[in-house]
């Protein structure tokens, strides 16, 4: 799941609408919004999340909340090292090859270290 799909899920849970209910609103199938939740589809356009967030009638920072997890939710992710240092490139590889087997504590400490080392950097 993506963290786009976990917000559209906790929304409609807490308005207790149904997949299929959201779907008939927004003209797309419930197939197609379980696979966004779920992470099976890319980064939805700014045009459906602009749909979603007019939808749950989400406004200010919960509006621009959902724009940047829709922004950061692409499940299939390409990382180009190519002209970085070798650092970085064993950094990319070692992230692919072991984040399926990381814990939910692990994933939260990385990417709260990230964070606070980008902020660091100014990237």
């Amino acid at each position: 799941m993506t963290p786009f799909g976990a917000k559209v899920r906790e929304l409609r849970r807490k308005r207790n609408v149904t997949l299929k209910e959201m779907a008939e609103a927004l003209s797309v199938s419930p197939a197609y919004l379980s696979a966004l939740e779920h992470g099976r589809r890319g980064t939805p356009t700014w045009y459906m999340v602009q749909r979603i967030i007019t939808y749950f009638n989400v406004i200010w920072d919960e509006a621009e909340e959902l724009q940047r997890l829709a922004e950061s939710s692409d499940p299939r992710i390409t990382i180009d090292t190519g002209g970085l240092s070798p650092q970085a490139t064993e950094l990319a590889n070692l992230l692919a090859a072991k984040i399926g087997g990381l814990s939910q504590e692990s994933l939260d400490h990385l990417l709260h270290q990230l964070r606070v080392v980008s902020a660091r950097d100014n990237v």
